[in-house]
């Protein structure tokens, strides 16, 4: 159902910090929701039964709820059927949300931890049930933090200049290598490096800030 063939030609590109690559690609993404337009979604979901809001934030959480499910060494076929059964529980509990208690993500990532739970137990192997969330190897927290770190990394790409930010998009969202990345913008290759590496030590320096 998710396709995650899609792979980066990194050979003309700086390396980005640990985990980055993909924040920076779902900030690059002007489509990428934030947390304000999530729970307008959701409230849109639960106030007028919106299908459209729906698909949105299937769009959005689904590969994600995946990749909890699949850190848990569960299949990929039961991975996807409980990521339908996820999102099935926002539709008809989507009045139940308080955005004063929780985020979007930390609500809908409860509810998948619940059924990944519900799931482990049912196969009847102790050694399969995470332990208390606190000394869990991947807890709601684990699950959400792909969301703040796109976060973080979208109100960074706003503090660089115009022409660097749309070397970061052309690279890491377009996936554009620099020799074509030159070509489409006709400035020289030399320039377009310079840019790409004084935009990613900027992300990198603003990042690390807070953290």
């Amino acid at each position: 159902m998710y396709d995650a063939s899609n792979q980066i030609d990194t050979q003309e590109r700086p390396a980005p910090p640990a985990g980055m690559r993909r924040a920076v690609m779902n900030a690059a993404d002007p489509r990428a929701p934030t947390p304000e337009v999530l729970a307008s979604l959701l409230a849109a979901v639960a106030d007028d039964r919106d299908r459209q809001a729906f698909a949105a934030l299937f769009r959005h959480f689904g590969p994600r709820l995946k990749t909890f499910f699949l850190r848990s060494a569960i299949s990929s076929g039961v991975a996807e059927d409980l990521v339908q059964e996820t999102m099935l529980n926002v539709w008809r509990k989507a009045s139940y949300f308080d955005p004063e208690r929780a985020g979007v993500a930390t609500w809908i990532f409860t509810i998948a931890r619940n059924l990944r739970i519900d799931h482990l137990r049912r196969l009847r192997n102790p050694a399969t049930l995470p332990v208390d969330a606190e000394d869990a190897p991947f807890s709601i927290e684990d699950g959400v933090i792909g969301a703040e770190r796109d976060e973080r990394v979208r109100r960074a790409l706003t503090t660089l200049s115009t022409e660097q930010q749309t070397i970061i998009r052309l690279s890491y969202f377009s996936e554009k290598s620099q020799t074509e990345i030159a070509g489409e913008l006709g400035i020289p290759l030399g320039t377009v490096k310079s840019r790409t590496r004084l935009a990613m030590n900027r992300l990198r320096a603003l990042l690390e800030d807070e953290t």
